[in-house]
């Protein structure tokens, strides 16, 4: 059975053909590193790693590109234009760019946490302001795009008419009608600069408070969110590439846009399969500021944030994600991440003890009738995952698996019921789908990458404050840390290194 997923482009399950196999692009909306990485996000980056993951265990050969917005990211519904890095810089007293690098390095350390995969390439929307510009020319040149005292918007009425004859609508991936899109839009700043009201931001003209700004044909400005993905998708991954995915609120209107832009620039449809994951919701809210239910990483781990009752192991929280469907709604509360770490431990143990019984079963099962149950129970691994990514119905598998484990364990069921062949096909397929494409780890094992991760983080955190004078908590982290019998030292070429005694 070959690999289908659900296509949100064409809104139907259809198999999955890359375009020159056995490679396959893949791009994945990555974090505004404007503030610090909080649960909705793991669920994404949870997703998408296990999705690379698995193309990789099916042979493909995978180029993974998921970018950093560290510059123009403003909101064009709902709210006042605003660049988040500049905004929150302010708030706290940093450079920009050293705000983006300590939300950068917090977030790398949850995903490290989290046992995902570092992504093939990472590329950052400051690193690309070139490759944006020279996009927003030519979507200027082609009609689509024009210039309003100092400011470029993208025309999206222009667009729609044009390409809807070749049925590439504006909307054609959320499914909105433009019309209705219009009615709804909110009456924003500079929202005179337009031509119409639907019409959104490549560039944003500088106001003079602004602090992160770039030299343009266009004047002083910042790029919009929409065009960085664009860009660095393109370049990276080409015109036309397999694979873009993201959270479903990105649907409309970042995708749609990326969409819209790129189509004009290349003359097709960016990428070929469009992948979104549901949201998490709280106690059956969605998790947002106006709520006061967002809950950060840092806080999940250490059980700080008011909500929790106990800290949870990153571990336990991807697991969490993992027995839920990705297009399907997860709810989050304490009861739901206190089941599903006590889940994974049984679930851990069996595995544990069944990986180590080199001796176990018989050269002809003692119960043909079992033996086939738990090899179909096996092989239907990849035929779930082969429907649309199924983790849960794999998990839902393993725990049957594991209720058979554990009574040959505890001898109520005789050692030689399964065959050979059965226990180490069972075996292979566990181990393949719990640690190197769900990416789990037991605690243990988990724990003990911790305290590198974390010393990294400090070594970051002493660095930057070294960086701007701040000797007072650099010289405490490192005291600190030499009263528990660790040692940085400063390199010659402004690097640290750390050793223990």
């Amino acid at each position: 059975m070959s690999l289908k997923v659900y296509n949100s482009l064409t809104r139907e399950k259809v198999p999955f053909t890359p375009i020159n196999a056995p490679y396959v692009g893949m791009y994945v909306c990555g974090p505004t590193v404007s503030g610090e990485s909080h649960l909705g996000h793991a669920r994404p980056f949870i997703t998408f790693d296990v999705v690379f993951r698995y193309l990789t265990h099916l042979g493909y050969k995978v180029r993974y590109v998921r970018n950093i917005t560290d510059a123009g990211h403003f909101e064009e519904e709902g709210r006042e234009a605003e660049d988040k890095i500049s905004s929150k810089a302010v708030l706290e007293k940093l450079e920009p760019m050293e705000l983006v690098q300590k939300y950068t390095n917090l977030y790398h350390w949850a995903m490290d946490r989290f046992n995902n995969l570092r992504p093939s390439i990472e590329p950052t929307a400051t690193g690309h302001i070139v490759e944006q510009i020279e996009m927003i020319k030519k979507i200027i040149t082609d009609g689509y795009a024009y210039e309003a005292n100092g400011s470029v918007y993208f025309d999206v009425e222009k667009y729609n008419t044009d390409f809807s004859q070749k049925g590439q609508p504006y909307g054609i991936l959320s499914g909105r009608v433009l019309e209705d899109q219009i009615d709804s839009t909110r009456e924003l700043d500079n929202q005179e600069e337009k031509r119409n009201k639907s019409d959104f931001a490549l560039w944003k003209k500088a106001p003079p408070e602004h602090i992160m700004r770039w030299q343009s044909p266009w004047g002083e400005g910042f790029p919009g969110w929409h065009i960085e993905c664009s860009a660095m998708s393109t370049k990276y991954l080409g015109e036309e590439f397999d694979i873009h995915g993201g959270g479903m609120d990105l649907q409309f209107p970042h995708h749609e846009c990326e969409i819209a832009q790129s189509t004009v620039c290349n003359h097709k449809m960016p990428a070929r399969y469009w992948l979104h994951n549901n949201m998490i919701t709280i106690n059956g809210k969605k998790m947002g500021k106006s709520y006061n239910n967002v809950i950060k990483l840092s806080e999940l781990f250490t059980g700080t944030h008011p909500m929790l009752t106990q800290a949870y192991h990153p571990m336990t929280i991807r697991f969490f994600i993992l027995q839920s469907h990705y297009r399907g709604t997860l709810d989050f509360s304490n009861e739901a991440l206190q089941a599903s770490e006590k889940a994974l431990k049984r679930l851990w143990e069996a595995y544990q003890w069944f990986s180590k019984q080199e001796a176990l079963g018989a050269d002809v099962a003692g119960n043909a009738d079992l033996d086939n149950k738990t090899r179909q129970l096996a092989e239907e691994f990849d035929v779930f995952m082969n429907d649309d990514l199924n983790t849960a119905k794999v998990l839902a598998n393993m725990f049957e698996l594991s209720s058979v484990i554990n009574s040959i364990k505890d001898k109520h069921i005789p050692a030689n019921a399964l065959g050979r062949e059965t226990v180490a096909y069972i075996q292979k397929q566990m181990h393949a789908y719990l640690e190197e494409i769900f990416g789990l780890q037991s605690e243990q094992a988990a724990d003990n990458g911790k305290l590198e991760g974390v010393l990294q983080l400090l070594i970051d955190i002493r660095k930057e404050a070294k960086g701007r004078k701040d000797f007072m908590t650099s010289d405490k982290i490192r005291n600190e840390l030499a009263t528990l019998g660790i040692q940085l030292k400063d390199e010659k070429d402004g690097g640290m290194s750390y050793s223990i005694n």
